[in-house]
Order: structure tokens, then sequence, then C-alpha cells
């Protein structure tokens, strides 16, 4: 199988990487817009070749990957739906799901048959090639959203590929995928960015971040993640977001008002929730 991968950052060149470790590719191709990243990528051996353009990296490939922020999966797929080869499989690693589809389905034209549109939850706040991870979808959920008009066939070889990888395949609708992941995935991010940008904005901002300890450092972890990528999610699933964000912010003023008003037992009840929550999901295993 001959390998296209759009975009060579750490979630493409990870993919690469799982492929190439598995035998799973003949030879792959990478595109990215930022040529040096495509050369750290071949450098690293991840890739057999890099391609000046989108286009010119889709010819030949028997399936395309698009590992590109959300934003720009539209103006890629419009590039690559001329130049790929009749039986091409095209699919994504997309954070958000209902965008990328419309996308897809307004360039692919036919060719959307053989779109299956996926997302890995995995990675982390790793960015660039040289953080590539074999072993990142070991074990890590990947859902797919596919269409009605999806072909049975591709649908079938895209996740084969997965399994191939490591990784348990979900099917889900592209909007539930985006409803349910921005509560878990989306907000969380969202306010670990908030939180470090609020005190790194502060006139003694400096001075509290040299007292942080592994609590805050656990926190906001993913604050160290892409700003390209997150503020293109945050933006593509901003009504989802947004919901749920109204919603934290109602019960993050309820629990201003307990502190307020000494109310020990509400906040009790409310951490004991957490608590409990939170441990029930150490005991079922932790995902990515």
């Amino acid at each position: 199988m001959k390998v296209a991968i759009i975009g060579c950052g750490f979630m493409g060149a990870s993919v690469a990487a799982a492929l190439r470790q598995r035998n799973l590719a003949a030879s792959m191709v990478g595109y990215d817009h930022d040529p040096d990243a495509c050369a750290r990528a071949l450098a690293a051996g991840l890739l057999d070749a890099t391609a000046p353009t989108c286009a010119h990296a889709v010819r030949g490939a028997d399936l395309v990957v698009l590992a590109a922020p959300v934003r720009a999966m539209a103006a890629l797929l419009a590039q690559v739906a001329g130049a790929l080869e009749p039986a091409a499989l095209v699919t994504d690693l997309g954070s958000t799901k209902t965008d990328v589809v419309a996308a897809a389905r307004a360039a692919l034209g036919p060719a959307f048959a053989r779109f299956v549109a996926a997302h890995p939850i995995a990675g982390g706040e790793r960015s660039g090639p040289e953080g590539a991870d074999a072993d990142l979808f070991e074990g890590c959920t990947v859902v797919i959203t596919a269409a009605r008009e999806t072909a049975a066939a591709a649908l079938a070889s895209v996740e084969q590929l997965w399994r191939a990888c490591g990784a348990r395949v979900a099917r889900m609708d592209a909007g539930d995928h985006d409803r349910l992941l921005a509560s878990v995935s989306h907000l969380p991010h969202v306010l670990a960015f908030a939180l470090v940008a609020q005190i790194a904005g502060e006139p003694d901002g400096q001075r509290k971040l040299s007292l942080a300890g592994p609590g805050f450092r656990d926190f906001t972890r993913i604050a160290a993640s892409s700003p390209v990528m997150w503020s293109d999610i945050a933006v593509a699933n901003r009504d989802a977001i947004g919901q749920e964000l109204r919603a934290l912010i109602a019960l993050l003023q309820r629990v201003d008002q307990a502190m307020a008003g000494g109310d020990a037992p509400w906040l009790h009840q409310l951490f004991e929730l957490a608590s409990r929550t939170r441990r029930q999901m150490n005991g079922g295993g932790d995902g990515p």
C-alpha cells in the first residue's frame, strides 16, 4: 500500500511511524505547508519521499491521511480531489467531525464514498515529527463517523488499518462525536489554556507560577499543546463547547456562592461526586 501523509506534525508522523513499524505501507510520501516539517520527518526515516504540493503527494497513493488542523481541511480536500487515484481511500485525524465530513462531501464528489472520517483519541502536548510515537495508537479509541454514502469496503479497510495499529474502533454519528468530545476533550483544553493565560497575564503571575506544584502541572499539562490546532478546534466546535462552557460557568458561580456562604456540606457533596467519579475512571483504566 502506498500512503500519502498530508500534515507531518506529531500526529501525522505518528501514523507514519505506526505504519512503518508494522509493515503496513510499501511506501509513504509526505506533504506539509511547512517544508521543514516534511524534511525532518524524512530525515527521521518516517517517510520515503516528500512532495512539493498536496496534489503531488496523493498521486499514486492507495490511502491519503489528512493530518492537518481542522481549519485547513476544506482547502486540502479541494486540492486533493482532482489528484486522487480512482480507488484511493481518504481518511483524516481531525478532532471535530461535522465540519470535516461536510467539507469532504462538498469537495470530493463521487470520491466521498471512499472518505472515512476518523478521530484517534490519542496524543498530548507534543508537536512536530521529532516526537512521533509508533505505539501511540495502541489501546486508544479511534472514533469513526461514517456518512450514509460511505462505501462499506472503504469503511472496513480503514477500520482494519486502525486495528492493525493497535486501536479500538468505535462508530459514532459526527454530531454526537462533536457534542461528547466538547465535554471531555475540547472544554478541558480551553480551560487549561485560559487558566495559564490568566495567571501569566497578572502582575505577579511569574511569582505565582514559581510556586506551582504537581497538581497545577497535571491540571494544565495540556496547555502546552499546539495553539494553532486548538484554536481551530475551539472555533470549529464552538456551539457544543459554548454550551458546555456556559453550564460550567453556572456551576462555578454556585461554587462561589457556596464558598462565600460557608456552605461546606454542599461543597463536600460536589467534591465527593467528582472524587468518586475520577477514582472510578482510574479503576476502569484512563484513556489517552
